[in-house]
């Protein structure tokens, strides 16, 4: 069910908090009913504060649809509305264009459907969005762990993330789309759209990348955490390198990438076996530094090593 975009005029002031302002909240998901229903409920329980009203957009990257039910269920008794679309190739960025194209209102929200936000997240999100006059806000995105991982990844730090003080310019390095609200004006525009080619993932960074470039501006906001349910198969090494040779296939930006990934690859591959006698938390993490930029130069050559769309 599409709708028209709505269009910015000259004589509108695309910053201004319009009265009860409309927010689609966008959920891509791809097999992963246990923790879709847990994000569905608490989507169900956000505070507007009476100055928007809120809608649930759900995509399915599944072409069998798996999370139809899943979603039924909750439509039942659904507030706030609820839709669900299915997206059958399997491409995150076509999934988050459908997503956009059957969002309603002024701002999209984007959360990943591993997370579960608080019941302030939302109202925070738009807070700041409105205060700072930004065209989007993003929040930190904090680990869950299903049960107490090795301390090497504790140690490590594999699950963390970088955080910033609210208010702050985002550069796009600093970007995802795992907790985010953005203006829907910037969709407006068709080239804006996230790039099918980054099917497998990447594809929100290279949208902000792209964006920041055009001028928009996009800001943090520390006071609208999602938390990122970490179950223990995430814990592992294997998962880990998978993950890693997965992303080094993803496109690259420019063949500075490849150079430094051709550098790269030989010191850290003769620094493993020191760092396996001296931390093994160091020794995973350079090991999956590794792995990345191996898949990148195997990628260039034509070889994907892993064949999976997504780990």
């Amino acid at each position: 069910m599409l709708t028209r975009r709505t269009r910015i005029t000259s004589h509108e002031d695309p910053y201004r908090a319009q009265p009860r302002s409309r927010i689609s909240v966008c959920v891509c998901t791809y097999k992963r009913p246990a923790m879709l229903a847990a994000l569905l409920h608490a989507l169900r329980a956000q505070d507007t504060g009476g100055v928007f009203t809120y809608s649930v957009v759900v995509v399915d990257n599944d072409h069998t649809a798996s999370a139809e039910k899943t979603v039924h269920e909750l439509l039942r008794n659904s507030s706030p509305p609820m839709s669900y679309h299915v997206e059958p190739e399997q491409n995150i960025a076509l999934a988050r264009n459908k997503a956009v194209a059957n969002a309603k209102g002024e701002f999209i929200a984007f959360v990943d459907d591993d997370e579960v936000p608080e019941p302030s997240w939302l109202l925070r999100l738009y807070t700041t969005c409105i205060e700072s006059r930004a065209d989007g806000v993003l929040g930190p995105v904090l680990p869950f762990y299903h049960v107490p991982p090795p301390k090497w990844v504790v140690r490590g730090r594999f699950h963390d993330r970088p955080s910033h003080k609210t208010g702050e310019v985002l550069h796009w390095t600093n970007t995802r789309t795992g907790n985010v609200l953005l203006r829907r004006a910037i969709f407006d525009n068709d080239e804006n759209a996230f790039r099918q080619e980054f099917g497998s993932g990447g594809e929100d960074r290279d949208f902000f990348r792209r964006m920041i470039a055009k001028g928009f501006r996009f800001v943090w906001c520390a006071e609208a955490p999602v938390y990122e349910a970490v179950p223990a198969e995430r814990c592992t090494r294997s998962f880990m390198i998978r993950r890693a040779l997965l992303r080094g296939q993803l496109p690259q930006f420019t063949p500075t990438a490849f150079a430094r990934s051709l550098l790269a690859i030989p010191l850290y591959t003769a620094a493993l076996p020191f760092l396996f006698v001296v931390a093994h938390h160091l020794f995973m993490k350079y090991l999956i530094k590794d792995c990345d930029h191996i898949a990148r130069v195997f990628s260039l050559c034509g070889i994907r090593l892993i064949r999976e769309k997504y780990v």
